[in-house]
């Protein structure tokens, strides 16, 4: 395969493997139902990698080397640059996107995420809006979707902004009032960002999930239909004209309004006739069959999950059908503890952010019973998983730069990557998918 561009040798960093408690591993519980992995080896008789013990207790993270990204495993897209992109030279992007479409007997992959404007350093406190990236291979070439039928002179590739604002018709949102931008008293200036959008295609039509970011009236997930081609043009789903999916909670930057917080880093999973709209930590909820809203929209189901002991925080839910079982993935900080000896954990304040890791369970359901988590990637977090056209799974990343490894002043210049990397599958009998060891 071709490499656009290699991780490099610092992606793998010097790490001490992590202890096992083999006798820990084989004592401790794990979640109801017949999609638990066992740990172990793969299956019998199966040429498949084996699927080791993870660290106990429960909780832990796996940071041993074998896990990371690493270049033979893994690359950078290559994506055409827009004019703000020329002074890095490359595409800054938080929450890499990639997935691949069957559209008339060919293979489309599109690639998106959260980019930041000419002229700033990150996507806060606002950015220019979504845009869109497309290959007849992953390998490439990757270019800018070609918008310009739909509005001619504007950037190339931007699918959605809240500048399209003056779009707006009577029966026909394309951004709401909450999705505006807005200046604040001076603490801010402008403000109004849009994060993590998802590109899905369901009985025929291109959606778009995303979520406005923290710096924005209201924070949370809405869906965009196209009323065309994957160019669009996009309009805004009817529930979400007032305002995200689901309810308000605390949570979110201290900034953030009272009541202005709702559930970000929205996702789609289709199987089907059905399609249905999964938010981080633990909730889902099915879309309405005209797609114009879900159909619990308030009290929003959760996934019955293994969760850690205190849950953590989680974001980037996604779920992957492959091999007939779900798997639901999450975004986790591991905490690093100790020097000579390090420790990882994904409980919260047990050490200082180290990595943003890329969590699996596994379920013979897509509401679960989710097994416990492992370890899927280290440094992979807030990714999707996605399936090529010869049959080989792969997750994308960006290496977070916000804390930890790639905020470092060494290695921060290479963090917001549009990457991905191949996985393996541990087969039938243990039924994981994780980063694709040497």
């Amino acid at each position: 395969m071709k490499r656009r561009e290699f991780m490099g040798a610092a992606a793998v960093g010097a790490l001490s493997a992590v202890t096992l408690s083999g006798e820990a591993a084989a004592a401790a519980p794990h979640a109801p139902g017949p999609a638990a992995p066992a740990a172990g080896g793969g299956a019998p008789g199966g040429p498949f990698p084996p699927a080791w013990p993870d660290p106990r207790p429960y909780g832990a993270a796996d940071g041993r080397s074998e896990l990371w990204l690493r270049d033979d495993n893994s690359f950078v897209l290559d994506l055409e640059l827009r004019p703000q992109d020329a002074d890095l030279g490359r595409v800054w992007m938080r929450d890499t996107y990639v997935n691949r479409f069957d559209v008339d007997g060919r293979s489309v992959y599109v690639a998106t995420g959260t980019t930041r404007a000419a002229g700033r350093p990150n996507a806060s406190p606002w950015n220019d809006g979504l845009y869109l990236w497309t290959a007849p291979a992953l390998e490439g070439p990757w270019t800018l979707v070609d918008t310009t039928g739909v509005r001619p002179g504007a950037a190339r590739g931007k699918v959605w902004s809240p500048e399209f604002v003056g779009e707006n018709a009577p029966g026909r949102t394309v951004v709401a009032p909450w999705q505006e931008y807005w200046t604040d008293d001076g603490r801010f200036g402008k403000r109004g960002n849009v994060w993590a959008p998802e590109v899905h295609r369901f009985r025929d039509t291109w959606y778009i999930v995303a979520c406005m970011g923290d710096h924005s009236t209201k924070v949370g997930s809405f869906l965009l239909v196209s009323e065309g081609g994957l160019e669009g043009p996009y309009r805004l789903a009817e529930g979400n004209v007032d305002k995200p999916f689901g309810e308000p909670f605390v949570g979110g930057p201290a900034f953030i309004a009272p009541g202005a917080y709702h559930h970000i880093d929205g996702s789609m999973f289709s199987e089907g006739d059905a399609a249905w709209l999964v938010l981080h930590n633990d909730l889902y909820a099915r879309f309405t069959d005209d797609m114009e809203d879900i159909t619990t929209p308030t009290d929003l189901p959760e996934f019955r999950q293994t969760p850690y002991a205190p849950e953590p925080y989680l974001e980037g839910a996604y779920v992957q059908k492959y091999r007939g079982r779900y798997y639901l993935m999450h975004a986790a900080w591991a905490w690093r503890s100790g020097d000579a000896d390090p420790r990882w954990s994904y409980l919260e304040g047990t050490g200082a952010k180290d990595q943003y890791d890329a969590v699996v369970a596994v379920a013979d359901h897509f509401v679960g019973p989710y097994s416990e988590r492992w370890t899927a990637g280290v440094g992979a977090g807030h990714n999707n998983m996605f399936v090529d056209e010869h049959g080989d799974v792969w997750a994308t990343f960006f290496r977070n730069p916000a804390n930890g490894y790639w905020a470092d002043p060494a290695r921060v210049a290479d963090g917001a990557v549009a990457g991905v990397v191949r996985l393996e599958w541990t087969g039938p009998h243990t039924r994981r998918l994780q980063v694709a060891r040497p």
